[in-house]
């Protein structure tokens, strides 16, 4: 009995040495890889932001570096997260000409749900007719010219009921790097018509039928408005390349590009929301991926009309406001 506990203790000892071996070997492959996952992301994030610093210059030709650049209405921006587990970020599409005071061409409110795992996005209309607070009514992305992504929180708020705990600001440059970074052969997009608009700033000239859009390309058929739905069908062409660029940013391609986009985009974008929050919401995504994101517009087509308000405001979408509250509450929550 003593040797063969003798012996089925040796087996034991060899048994646990083993395993302790396989241990070993599993924590070296883990951390391995998470060292090799961590390199990758910091060399594509470096890479991203040498691209963006040799396209960023300033005002004498000088190259100067991104981590240079902070947000400009950071600080004077009120809205608070309330823990609600619903997250509505104010997406401000600005162009923005040399000088000249930013325009905000593209309003939307989007809102994640981390309980419902839902995404919604609400597509606001620039030349909606509201009351921006301190400055009388006015076309809604006048709310912007005149005091920022703050003045726009409040003029929301004011008219909606809606408060947002984030902003966005994207210029057209940052969206076509977006495009060019996530989708560096195009996006597939089946367009509907022939489409010709130039002016001094602007030039666009797409085809009818299906086509691979490179970025500006993309920005281009996201603003034309050149039709008889104008702004309406301008506003649905912008939901579809939402739509569009989510695909694509939480395909495996887009979610290994995910560090460079971030580097590359910095000098594009001005946000207030953290690092912290953006990994958790990007985290969120990797895992519980959206099957579609919800969209709707304000104005409602039976819920608007025209009207024209004296120099300098010109032609409005008018409506019933009070509509547009509860439609627009009606949807985010």
């Amino acid at each position: 009995m003593e040797r063969n506990d003798v012996m089925s203790e040796r087996r034991s000892l060899r048994s646990r040495r083993k395993w302790k071996r396989k241990k070993r070997f599993f924590i070296a492959i883990i951390f391995l890889m998470f060292i090799t996952t961590l390199s990758y992301a910091g060399y594509e994030y470096m890479m991203g932001k040498q691209e963006s610093q040799g396209r960023v210059s300033g005002d004498d030709g000088s190259e100067y570096s991104i981590d240079d650049i902070s947000s400009k209405y950071k600080d004077e921006f009120k809205g608070v997260d309330n823990n609600d587990g619903k997250t509505n970020v104010l997406l401000l599409g600005v162009d923005q000409r040399e000088d000249e005071t930013p325009r905000s061409d593209t309003i939307m409110i989007a809102q994640y749900d981390e309980n419902g795992e839902r995404a919604k996005v609400a597509s606001l209309m620039r030349d909606m007719y509201v009351n921006i607070p301190g400055h009388g009514y006015n076309k809604l992305n006048a709310a912007f010219a005149l005091g920022g992504p703050e003045l726009m929180r409040q003029t929301i708020k004011e008219n909606f009921g809606v408060d947002v705990e984030y902003y966005s600001i994207v210029d057209f440059d940052g969206f076509t790097h977006i495009v060019d970074t996530l989708a560096p052969n195009g996006v597939e997009v089946d367009i509907e018509k022939d489409m010709q608009y130039k002016a001094s700033d602007t030039n666009i000239d797409l085809k009818q039928g299906t086509h691979d859009l490179n970025g500006e390309e993309l920005l281009g058929y996201a603003r034309y408005r050149s039709d008889s739905k104008g702004d309406f069908a301008r506003v649905e062409r912008q939901q579809e390349v939402i739509k569009l660029l989510k695909e694509e940013a939480v395909s495996f391609n887009g979610v290994m590009k995910a560090p460079r986009l971030v580097g590359t985009l910095q000098p594009y974008i001005d946000t207030n929301v953290g690092s912290g929050k953006i990994l958790d919401l990007g985290k969120d995504l990797i895992f519980n991926p959206i099957d579609d994101v919800e969209t709707f517009s304000l104005p409602e087509e039976d819920n608007v009309w025209n009207e024209r308000k004296e120099y300098p405001i010109g032609l409005v979408l008018a409506h019933d406001e009070e509509k547009s509250a509860e439609a627009l509450q009606e949807f985010l929550n």
